[in-house]
């Protein structure tokens, strides 16, 4: 940890990765960011005791860059870092669709590029990240990017081919299931519950679920028939979800999410 880390962009996502290295025992000292406003800078410095600086001088001075603006405004950062950033340095990019062929495209020859896909519930430190390494990154530099996203949730390396399904699946993800609790606590509303009651009672459903496929090592089927008595009320209402295509549905609506993130990652915005 003696290696200066900057965050450029640090609004929730770099933010929670700064709280996450600094709970993992970063030094602040080694610790930079970058923001747009003034009084971003003023609140990241009194809450971590980090130092703000510019794109320019994060370039010059860290050993490791973490490019976490959003999409649109990653062309303008690349520009703004160029004359800046040696080969020596690593550049973890967090931004969905951009490439690392993108990003090493713009920067110095052999400069080593890290892509990571985090989705949202990093800012709880659960967070999944998927890493994949650019043509010029080194087990040590994944290793590197692992350390730096495991103090916010789990890690999970895969070619760089499979970000758009990992993005589909685990940045989107979150997403989902909000949606399913939104619809189930709607059903529960339909079925007489106050609203408070009906989100209570589903929002501990999903979580004991989750703990439950996380913790227990069984097959989701085997979860799922410990629930499902013969001719019982689960069946019946799995007999519905079936008769309304709603496994079609989630395929489907995962492979529209995949499909866009190439769209993304191929430029076409």
């Amino acid at each position: 940890m003696t290696q200066t880390v900057a965050v450029l962009g640090t609004g929730k996502i770099g933010e929670a990765l700064l709280s996450g290295m600094i709970r993992a025992g970063w030094p602040a000292s080694a610790l930079l960011v970058t923001t747009r406003r003034a009084d971003r800078a003023e609140e990241l410095r009194t809450r971590y005791g980090v130092e703000a600086v510019t794109n320019a001088d994060a370039a010059k001075r860290a050993d490791t860059l973490i490019l976490a603006v959003k999409p649109q405004d990653m062309s303008r950062l690349l520009d703004e870092l160029a004359p800046h950033v040696s080969a020596d340095r690593l550049v973890i990019s967090a931004a969905a669709g951009i490439t690392t062929a993108t990003i090493e495209g713009r920067l110095a020859p052999n400069t080593p590029v890290v892509r990571v896909m985090p989705n949202t519930p990093v800012l709880v430190d659960e967070g999944m990240s998927v890493i994949s390494g650019g043509s010029h990154a080194t087990a040590e530099h994944l290793a590197h990017t692992e350390e730096i996203f495991g103090g916010v949730g789990k890690t999970l390396r895969v070619p760089e081919s499979q970000q758009d399904a990992a993005t589909a699946l685990s940045g989107s993800g979150p997403a989902y299931f909000y949606f399913l609790v939104e619809a189930m606590t709607d059903a529960g509303i339909l079925l007489g519950l106050p609203r408070a009651q009906a989100h209570d009672l589903i929002v501990q459903a999903a979580i004991g679920a989750a703990v439950m496929l996380r913790d227990s090592g069984e097959h989701p089927v085997k979860l799922r028939e410990a629930v499902t008595s013969p001719a019982g009320t689960t069946i019946n209402a799995i007999r519905e979800l079936e008769n309304h295509g709603v496994r079609a549905a989630l395929i489907a609506a995962l492979e529209a999410a995949r499909d866009r993130s190439r769209e993304l990652a191929s430029g076409n915005g």
